[in-house]
């Protein structure tokens, strides 16, 4: 007797749930990923007042910072490079050496910080690091000399960052940038 042999029939995997499986992961992938959303400049802006006149403010306690459109910094109308800028705050808000063009106190310091509407993001960005970075070293000095720790290893609210915030407060003002 012969035995006839039967022709195999070709494997397939089937390709109908291919599809499915296709749309879960992608709705997997949507719901478990996080986009990331700038979140801007993080300033604290104070609230506003209820028409009360502001304080006069004597000159030699007022730093005025201009970014211009071409991205130079201009501290009271001198030209700076981004680099100098942390230095000369600090010179300014500490007044070590009891400089008359220099402001009085640390209490009394205001730093003005004015840019035109043309100018680079990232060096007005870069600008405000080394003014943010001025007041930091400024506190991270004093804590050091008052407590012996920096100021970053004080606890959040604690009486000693609160007596270093007292001693110098960030007063700065961001003024409205120029029409271009």
């Amino acid at each position: 007797m012969l035995l006839k042999k039967r022709g195999r029939k070709d494997v397939e995997i089937e390709g109908s749930s291919m599809a499915d499986i296709a749309f879960l992961l992608l709705i997997f992938f949507l719901v478990v990923t996080t986009i990331d959303v700038d979140t801007g400049i993080g300033l604290v802006l104070p609230p506003i007042p209820d028409d009360i006149e502001p304080p006069p403010i004597l000159e030699r306690n007022m730093l005025r910072i201009l970014v211009n459109a071409q991205g130079m910094v201009l501290l009271d109308d001198e030209p700076v490079s981004i680099a100098e800028v942390r230095q000369r705050v600090k010179d300014f808000v500490d007044n070590p050496t009891n400089d008359p063009n220099l402001s009085e106190s640390p209490d009394d310091a205001i730093v003005s910080v004015k840019t035109d509407r043309q100018t680079p993001y990232r060096v007005y960005i870069d600008m405000l690091d080394e003014l943010m970075g001025a007041y930091e070293e400024l506190r991270h000095e004093a804590s050091m000399a008052q407590y012996g720790v920096p100021y970053s290893a004080l606890e959040d609210d604690s009486v000693q960052q609160e007596q270093i915030r007292e001693m110098y407060p960030k007063r700065i003002s961001i003024a409205e940038p120029d029409e271009g």
